[in-house]
């Protein structure tokens, strides 16, 4: 009787509270992630996988060269900028894709180190031109600092630039003192041990990065994946996107 109990109750437990939800993301949106996940577990009983990759960029570990390859992967997280490449490539749902939260390019120094005067674009020129090196992401935002921002402000060539595949392996080498400063999203630099948050780059030059989840094609988990996504873009994930850096989108974005 206790064995066909047990059978019963497995038989009755809903199909999603069973589901395993495989991620992959990049590192923008994962501080608030790692908070908000454990919660999300808890109240479905869907249990979630995470690998990461980044948004943008070169390299075998980008996100899109891992689902390209066959790493098997239910959602993704990463820039909007990223998600286009999915979308281009037909590797997500079409619309499924939501914004999740949106963060500005700040910079961070070596722990200890004097701040530099960031408070105006010229400032901020100044800063860099006197600074020994500077560490950049491979991925969205540091492809808009080498090919757009640093040309416009006449510095392309005349600062030492350490460009690594992930944001996570930038801050390490601010932190360890292998570069000076770091530059990328606010949400890949609260927080961070060994780093001085400085401050957001001028408005003039400002780029916000948004964070978008989407499903990825070929899921056979797709109602966990959904209720995952709403999650992470619900009212309850607010604290924990506000005190990684980051705030909720100005708008919802939904790929085609």
């Amino acid at each position: 009787m206790a064995v066909m109990v047990a059978i019963a109750a497995v038989l009755f437990v809903p199909r999603v509270a069973l589901a395993q939800v495989k991620v992959i993301m990049s590192g923008g949106f994962a501080a608030a992630y790692q908070q908000l996940l454990p919660q999300f577990e808890r109240k479905t009983g869907i249990t979630v996988t995470t690998a990461s990759g980044a948004s943008q960029g070169k390299g075998p570990n980008t996100i899109r060269a891992q689902l390209q390859r066959g790493v098997p992967a239910d959602v993704v997280i990463l820039s909007r900028e990223g998600l286009g490449d999915l979308v281009a490539a037909g590797k997500i749902v079409a619309g499924t894709a939501v914004d999740l939260a949106q963060t500005p390019i700040g910079v961070s120094v070596t722990a200890g180190m004097p701040k530099p005067d960031i408070s105006t674009v010229q400032a901020f020129v100044q800063a860099l031109l006197r600074t020994r090196s500077i560490a950049l992401p491979g991925s969205t935002t540091g492809i808009y600092l080498t090919t757009v921002l640093f040309p416009r402000l006449g510095i392309a060539g005349k600062v030492t630039v350490h460009i690594t595949a992930r944001g996570s392996e930038s801050t390490a080498m601010v932190a360890d003192g292998g570069a000076d400063i770091a530059i990328q999203p606010v949400s890949e630099l609260a927080h961070v041990a060994g780093l001085d948050f400085v401050g957001t780059i001028p408005s003039e030059v400002q780029y916000i990065s948004v964070f978008t989840a989407a499903i990825v094609s070929g899921s056979k988990e797709l109602e966990a994946s959904r209720r995952l996504i709403a999650f992470l873009a619900s009212e309850d994930a607010l604290v924990a996107i506000r005190s990684s850096g980051m705030e909720p989108p100005a708008a919802h974005h939904s790929a085609r």
